[in-house]
């Protein structure tokens, strides 16, 4: 590893920005563009973005070479064999020139602004390492759609109690490597930052899109080698992720609306029966000592995510409702519960911005918000709105309610058409942080 010193509170702060590649040509043009266009505010910078392509057989390589010779930030390294996802980022590590590096999978969209508010946080010289929030770009129709974003929405519930941090992360350059067998990197790192004395810090702003595995044997297979590989860093690093605590996840599960309709029940419990089965294969492997630092690649995960993580719907609409809201009448009356209600109408009004038309139903507790954009969006803002209502203390008048007032919600978006996209459905949230992710 070249030498570099961090840079001094309020100075440039220049981010190297690896991505490690095999077999993305269906993405990685999308990816890098979404990297190469971030706006900074600040002193900060994308000084070089190198992109590690590891024994491709497709256009990779051809599309990276290609975009490097237009934009003078990129650089491609070519392993000719796979040798796995920890190789190719300890060559981009001991290449790196900046004293901020950023890891980027291939396979994902990064929002704008996500790189910013990752680096935003290195002006403390305590954080040694942020991590972004993964939204998925999957429907949630389906099982398996259904599967992948109570995984995400787990994962964000967790992290920002307890950072995991994944998909996309930022560190200060003081890791000179990680093990070459390790199937979960950034947890590789995240141990190595941590046992340095640095904090670790989740940033829900910084959203990547990406798209999860959507066949069952797919599902199964990544999450056997991630728990396969989180049980390892616990043996050979003494590190533990949060999300390896049953009683974390059962937590995290009671506040997030998982279980608010039968159909959501249901499918909710498939999902916590499927991650049992591939943690058991995944302790099996471990007996076995099965390595798995190159993994299958899982198919369905690999599909063209930009387009769906881009589409815009000129409508949303945001439904705000105060769980047990009669009860909450009953015992505070009725003028403290359209009081309360305000409140929450004025939470949305300030976090949906002037462009959000927002309606009250006061006699059934029920905030209704219409805002254009995407449906991320539009869920990332509604979390906040969520979040923000149940960290500020809400007076009830004198009389206070036995019980705090809990708030749900759920988002719908409706394309051009006017008529629902069939891949979105309205997803009742129940939840006390900006939710997302499932352990990984």
């Amino acid at each position: 590893m070249s030498a570099r010193s961090g840079a001094s509170r309020g100075s440039t702060w220049d981010c190297s920005v690896g991505v490690m590649a095999y077999n993305e040509e269906a993405n990685i043009a999308d990816a890098l563009a979404s990297i190469l266009d971030q706006q900074f505010t600040g002193q900060r910078r994308i000084a070089e973005l190198i992109v590690v392509a590891s024994g491709c057989e497709d256009k990779t390589a051809a599309i990276v070479a290609d975009i490097a010779g237009r934009d003078s930030r990129v650089r491609l390294l070519e392993q000719e064999q796979r040798q796995g996802k920890a190789s190719a980022i300890n060559l981009f590590i001991d290449a790196a020139q900046s004293p901020l590096l950023v890891l980027v999978s291939a396979d994902l969209v990064v929002k704008e602004g996500a790189l910013d508010a990752l680096l935003s946080h290195f002006d403390d010289p305590e954080v040694g390492m942020v991590g972004g929030h993964p939204t998925p770009v999957n429907g949630e129709t389906t099982f398996l759609g259904h599967a992948v974003h109570l995984q995400w929405r787990l994962h964000d519930r967790i992290s920002v109690k307890s950072p995991k941090l994944g998909e996309i992360i930022a560190l200060r350059s003081v890791v000179p490597s990680i093990p070459l067998d390790t199937a979960v990197d950034e947890l590789s790192l995240q141990a190595i930052v941590s046992q340095l004395g640095y904090r670790l810090v989740y940033e829900p702003r910084a959203v990547v899109y990406n798209r999860g595995p959507a066949t069952v044997g797919d599902f199964l297979r990544q999450r056997r080698r991630i728990y396969a590989g989180h049980l390892r860093i616990r043996k050979q690093q003494g590190y533990s992720a949060p999300t390896m605590s049953p009683w974390v996840i059962a937590r995290a599960l009671r506040g997030s609306g998982s279980f608010a309709t039968l159909r959501a029940a249901l499918w909710t419990t498939g999902t916590v029966l499927l991650e049992a089965v591939a943690r058991a294969l995944g302790s099996y492997d471990v007996v076995r000592g099965r390595q798995a630092h190159m993994w299958k690649i899982s198919a369905s995960t690999k599909k063209h995510v930009s387009a769906d993580a881009t589409a815009e719907h000129p409508h949303n609409v945001a439904v705000f409702h105060i769980v047990d809201f009669h009860r909450q009448r009953l015992e505070v009356g009725a003028h403290a519960s359209r009081q309360l209600t305000r409140r929450i109408a004025d939470h949305v009004r300030q976090d949906f911005g002037p462009a959000a038309v927002v309606s009250v139903i006061q006699q059934s507790g029920t905030v209704i918000a219409t805002l254009p954009g995407n449906r991320a969006d539009a869920d990332l803002a509604a979390s906040e709105v969520v979040r923000r209502f149940e960290s500020t203390p809400e007076g009830l008048t004198d009389s206070q309610a036995a019980v705090p007032p809990t708030l749900a919600y759920a988002i719908v978006a409706f394309p051009s058409t006017g008529q629902p996209p069939a891949d979105v459905m309205p997803v009742p949230r129940h939840q006390s942080d900006p939710a997302t992710t499932a352990a990984s």
